[in-house]
């Protein structure tokens, strides 16, 4: 037979005072309150703040004349894809054209059409004869290279449009559909399966004769001679270099956008609550309003961080100018990716991915063989390419398809780069742009603080900041 001792048993037997009962009388020793909200927020600490005391902010520019970004929206029901009709206006031919019927009317006439990867959607030398939009996948523009191979120009991914006899913003872009005799100057191969809406100019050209509204349009818009613009389609700066003699030297003067962006304040904002009996009994040895205040604010800042990048009105993602969106060559983002974002800005400060675009652009890297030296940010090492810090922050979102989104910045107002805003002196100011005010005790006596941030983000140009779509971040098996 075995006999168990119970626990009172072993405790009666003890020759000491158990650690149980001890730690009744000691003092326990606490950590301030912990949260796993908080991230690096790196943004926050890498954009050069600029003072705002009116509470807004207007971004003066070059008058710049637009023709149209070329990128349109798309609505499915099944299998079945078709254009948004509004955002037709964003090619082109159609740009500034308000007749919606119309609208409707060729945005029904567009066929669908579909491709496997590596099929060709157009050929160079064959007629250029419609108007193509993708739908859906990634197509290459293809061009003979100087050494009789093949090279790819650029990457078209979904909303992208091919106008005339090159992709949209291309050098090549007119205001109206080309010549019965013109040609394609490259090829289009799809490199995933491809979605395609096509348009032949012909039933576009019959479409206009039906409408007086389109049919004026177009000869309005044709009948606009070219004005003189740079290569960046700002208004032209005449001048006269390498001459000799005592030639006339042109007039000229710098013509302003006579519509300036401004850009308002938004804020963040949370009311803390905490019972005054909290306050007064429990604040010892920490404070307990300090406390909570502490995590309230840290929920604004991370708060504020999210908005920078993602809301519809300022955020980074959503003002990246179209013809500074590139997709990759392939899924995930690779080293070729990454020297595409830097070569189309100079002073590229730094890049930012969501942790997993970070990883998935390191096992790239290890694929190739190729490594890169890290860089120092504030004290950190930080992953890095071309000597570019890469950034992680986990606020840039990842779609249900796996994909996601990397940025790159140029910052600083001396560089006309991308600035974050915010008004220093605001009452009862904690932080800069933040501040704690006090607004009473209720008749429960509650007291409430109200935590509010004052913020915005501008781009001064728009090749201050560019973004690699469609990023891959699974590893492949």
């Amino acid at each position: 037979m075995v006999f168990r001792l119970t626990e009172r048993d072993q405790r009666d037997q003890r020759l000491s005072l158990d650690t149980a009962a001890a730690r009744t009388l000691a003092t326990t020793t606490k950590t301030a309150p912990q949260t796993r909200e908080i991230t690096p927020r790196w943004l926050l600490r890498v954009l050069p703040w600029v003072d705002v005391p009116g509470g807004t902010y207007r971004v003066n520019r070059r008058l710049t004349y637009p023709v149209g970004d070329g990128r349109v929206a798309f609505t499915s029901a099944g299998t079945r894809i078709r254009v948004v009709p509004p955002t037709l206006t964003a090619l082109p031919p159609l740009r500034g054209f308000a007749d919606e019927p119309v609208l409707e009317t060729l945005a029904a006439l567009f066929e669908q059409r579909e491709y496997a990867p590596g099929e060709p959607i157009v050929r160079a030398g064959e007629p250029a004869d419609s108007l193509l939009l993708i739908a859906h996948g990634k197509a290459a523009v293809l061009q003979p290279g100087a050494y009789g191979d093949s090279v790819v120009r650029t990457i078209l991914s979904g909303g992208d449009s091919v106008v005339r006899a090159a992709p949209s913003g291309g050098d090549h872009a007119g205001a109206g559909p080309p010549p019965p005799d013109a040609r394609w100057a490259f090829t289009l191969e799809a490199r995933t399966t491809c979605t395609v809406l096509l348009l032949p100019w012909g039933v576009f050209r019959t479409a206009a004769g039906r409408s007086p509204s389109l049919e004026a349009h177009l000869a309005a818009h044709q009948a606009v001679p070219a004005r003189p613009r740079n290569k960046h389609g700002e208004a032209a700066i005449e001048l006269a270099a390498g001459h000799r003699g005592e030639p006339t030297l042109p007039g000229t003067f710098a013509d302003y956008d006579l519509g300036p962006r401004e850009y308002a304040l938004s804020v963040s904002q949370a009311v803390l609550r905490v019972h005054t009996r909290v306050a007064d009994l429990f604040s010892e040895p920490m404070d307990q309003t300090q406390e909570q205040l502490r995590l309230t604010i840290e929920a604004v800042r991370e708060s504020q961080e999210r908005e920078l990048l993602n809301n519809h009105d300022f955020g980074l993602l959503h003002n990246v100018d179209p013809r500074q969106r590139f997709a990759t060559r392939g899924g995930p983002p690779t080293p070729d990716d990454l020297d595409e974002l830097l070569c189309r800005r100079k002073k590229s400060r730094y890049f930012l991915a969501h942790p997993s675009a970070v990883a998935a652009f390191g096992r790239e890297c290890t694929r190739r063989g190729v490594y890169s030296e890290p860089a120092e940010v504030g004290g950190r090492v930080v992953p890095a390419w071309r000597g570019v810090p890469i950034l992680p922050c986990d606020k840039i979102p990842i779609t249900r398809r796996g994909t996601t989104s990397i940025l790159v910045l140029r910052t600083g107002e001396e560089d006309q780069g991308v600035v974050g805003l915010r008004q220093t002196g605001v009452p009862g100011e904690r932080e800069p742009g933040l501040s704690v005010r006090s607004t009473g005790i209720d008749a429960r006596a509650i007291a409430s603080y109200l935590v509010s941030a004052y913020y915005s983000a501008a781009v001064l140009v728009p090749d201050a900041l560019g973004m690699l779509e469609d990023v891959e971040i699974g590893a492949t098996s």
